[in-house]
């Protein structure tokens, strides 16, 4: 057993964790990263690291080491950095200023939360460089997990980079108002063609931009030289041993990969102060008045507030398991009803599906807090939580991958990265995982063999799908038994890293396409569906503000074609629509992927009206019942096909259907084996609720026969004569 004990001279620290005594400067870097997809992996051997204002790749610093290493103790550090709450841990310190400047003597308050850079609080006003590349390499490309744009050259790219010839970069940001600055997280770049990352760096601060001060080593004196990062994508976390109060912090790479250039992404960890002299604005307050619990939940805190909700309001939720995940993680279901457990003849099914990607935390909280809300509500009162309640049956399932969720969630929302914990514990990429349905509709159709031999809904399986060895992940199976089980009409998937809303079809149709405009025949529907949401999204509807990578989804409403983006064979989006009545759309929520719980209020705020007005949708288009003249029963699986659509839904076992239709006049056909078909006009309008279209069928003399047959009644003589007569000609 060794302790490891590292002392900074005036040089560049090597290695992803490296302190002083007495003064520790933690630096957390992961062993290892996910590879995104769009990137490439690092490269085996390209060590090497060039120092600030060297020509030829040597220095004159150097770095003093003693090693008396202790393996149990760093472990339990690097365990206890990675918890989301708190995310720092460092001691009570007292911060000196230069004159002139704040000076504060309070205790850090544990676990300062992030500035802003990669939520995109802090604007690319307050983000400045002593060069740049390109304008698409400029400092406000210097946020953490800023991806690339996919080609060579793209005018965004994933980081900000110095001009090669610049022997003494920096980047800076200004916070706007007097702040406590206590850590710094820092990425490589993230590009498809290039490697790039800073090795090392000096952290310097300033209340006017003009003075500035730096982190001193108290044993030597020196400014510290704080670990970066050893590949593009790990974030790599140091505290500050002092907390500073300053407006101004400027980080200045002092060594980089050799042959690459000093390129960085950031996020900077920093409380407020208050301002004694009130010389500055206050920042607008982050916040929600609803009284809900803004945490992030592990899947214990999940389960335990599910539990909570089911006990505060048990006359309207009930909660089920729809199977588990790889671990046995059991994938649970909030339903919210004012007949939970039990399908109400006209009541549709809607649901929300979170958590498939499981380092997408945003999702899985924003469901949490809806289960919430609807319990609150419905207990005051609310009219509109009241009909929703009323009118139809809500199905909540805030974890889809549960185990890539814990993965992410022991990270914590700075340090998990773009990819970790994405997959399920197989590597399996849930979203690509369920069937590919649009091949085999496509090729029928291509034969002329749709809608009169090949259906044009509720597509079949593949044989080979359905194979016992498979790669189908079990939380791909559960879902997809869960989509047979309830006759949902509407749903949206929860996705992260992105502003947009995006709807089928998600695969390409040419096979050979990354991207292109692949509509479904329902194309009016799920255009108006995206708009709702994104319409009422505060943050995709807010003018102001900048895109989150590389693409301004907001020239286009901030919705999207999902294969006009890039193709995604085997989503579920494409499954619900081609496999079940269903119509799905994926809302990605924000540009960060887990974003700190500080911004969870806020985040509920940018939502909480396109998640109620989204649900309200369902009652768009025409529903009705289609019932036997004879017994007046519903006829289960009944086709309703609409003139014009190449898509048809059927109905629930008891007879209802649902069929969302923008406004207008449509044609409607009710057809079921044994029956005759029956057409009559429906019309759609713009006034809320789906317009009634009920349909009575009579069944044919032939269905006759065979139900008096199976009771084992006597054929009538006329009849019997008949039949005579039909085999004669046969004959």
């Amino acid at each position: 057993m060794w302790a490891l004990l590292l002392l900074f001279a005036f040089a560049p620290a090597v290695g992803p964790a490296l302190g002083a005594p007495g003064n520790s400067v933690l630096g957390l870097a992961p062993p290892a990263t996910t590879e995104v997809p769009g990137s490439i992996p690092t490269p085996p051997s390209r060590p090497a690291q060039l120092p600030a204002g060297t020509a030829n790749g040597t220095s004159e610093q150097h770095v003093r080491i003693r090693v008396i290493k202790k393996k149990k103790i760093i472990m339990k550090k690097r365990r206890k950095l990675t918890h989301p709450t708190p995310l720092v841990t460092a001691k009570p310190l007292v911060t000196s200023s230069p004159g002139g400047s704040l000076n504060s003597h309070e205790k850090q308050e544990p676990g300062c939360p992030p500035l802003g850079l990669e939520s995109l609080r802090v604007s690319d006003s307050r983000l400045e460089a002593s060069s740049s590349q390109s304008f698409g390499l400029g400092p406000h490309r210097g946020r953490l997990n800023i991806q690339s744009g996919l080609e060579d050259g793209d005018l965004y790219d994933g980081a900000w980079c110095a001009e090669e010839q610049d022997a003494n970069p920096w980047f800076q940001v200004d916070a706007g108002h007097p702040t406590r600055f206590s850590g710094v997280i820092t990425q490589g770049r993230n590009s498809v063609w290039r490697y790039d990352w800073v090795t090392s760096y000096k952290v310097q601060f300033s209340n006017d931009s003009r003075t500035w001060w730096g982190s001193r080593n108290h044993s030597s004196g020196m400014d510290l030289v704080f670990p970066a990062n050893s590949d593009p994508e790990t974030p790599v976390l140091n505290l500050l041993p002092e907390p500073q109060v300053a407006r101004f912090i400027r980080l200045l790479p002092q060594t980089w990969l050799q042959g690459g250039a000093s390129c960085l992404r950031a996020e900077i960890l920093a409380c407020p102060v208050s301002d004694p002299n009130d010389l500055f604005l206050e920042a607008p307050a982050w916040g929600s008045s609803d009284p809900l619990d803004f945490r992030h939940h592990n899947y214990k805190a999940m389960r335990k507030l599910m539990k909570q909700v089911n006990e505060q309001c048990p006359n309207i939720t009930r909660i089920y398991s729809i199977g588990k995940s790889y671990q046995g993680l059991k994938l649970y279901v909030m339903e919210m009803s004012d007949q939970p457990g039990e399908h109400e003849l006209g009541e549709p099914e809607v649901r929300y599906v979170a958590g498939m990607h499981g380092n997408e935390a945003l999702g899985r909280e924003l469901l949490l807090l809806l289960m919430q809300f609807l319990c609150h509500e419905f207990l005051r009162g609310n009219p509109r939580v009241t009909r929703l309640l009323t009118e139809m049956r809500i199905h909540l399932l805030p974890s889809m991958n549960p185990d890539g969720y814990e993965i992410a969630y022991r990270r914590g929302s700075e340090l998990v990265g773009w990819a970790e914990g994405r997959w399920n514990i197989q590597s399996i990429d849930l979203n690509h995982n369920f069937a590919d349905l649009n091949t085999p509709l496509w090729e029928a159709q291509d034969e002329g063999q749709v809608p009169h031999i090949v259906p044009n809904h509720h597509v079949p399986l593949p044989t080979y799908y359905t194979l016992p060895n498979a790669t189908v992940a079990p939380e791909t199976r559960a879902v997809i038994e869960w989509m047979k089980r309830i006759p949902f009409v509407l749903s949206a998937n929860l996705h992260g890293g992105e502003l947009v809303v995006s709807y089928p079809f998600d695969m390409t149709r040419s096979p050979w396409a990354a991207r292109e405009l692949t509509p479904t025949p329902d194309d009016a529907v799920f255009r108006w569906l995206s708009t709702v949401y994104a319409g009422s999204n505060l943050a995709m509807q807010d003018t102001s503000r900048r895109p989150c990578h590389s693409q301004d989804f907001s020239m286009y409403g901030n919705i999207i074609n999902g294969a006009d983006w890039h193709t995604v064979p085997g989503s579920m989006n494409d499954f619900s629509y081609l496999h079940t009545n269903c119509f799905e759309v994926t809302v990605e929520l924000s540009c960060d992927k887990f974003p700190h719980e500080s911004e969870l209020p806020q985040e509920w705020e940018n939502n909480k009206d396109a998640l109620l007005t989204y649900l309200e949708q369902v009652r768009m288009g025409i529903a009705g019942v289609v019932r036997d003249k004879d017994t007046e029963l519903g006829i289960a699986d009944a086709v309703i096909a609409v003139d014009g659509i190449n898509h048809d839904v059927t109905t629930a076992w008891g007879g209802d259907y649902w069929r969302l239709l923008t406004p207008g006049d449509y044609m409607v056909t009710a057809s079921a084996e044994g029956y005759h078909s029956v057409t009559r006009s429906c019309r759609v309008t713009f006034e809320e609720g789906p317009f009634p279209c009920n349909f009575v069928l009579t069944k044919t003399p032939k269905q006759r026969l065979r139900e008096l047959l199976a009771a084992g009644a006597k054929v009538p003589p006329d009849l019997h004569r008949r039949l005579e007569r039909l085999r004669g000609q046969k004959d």
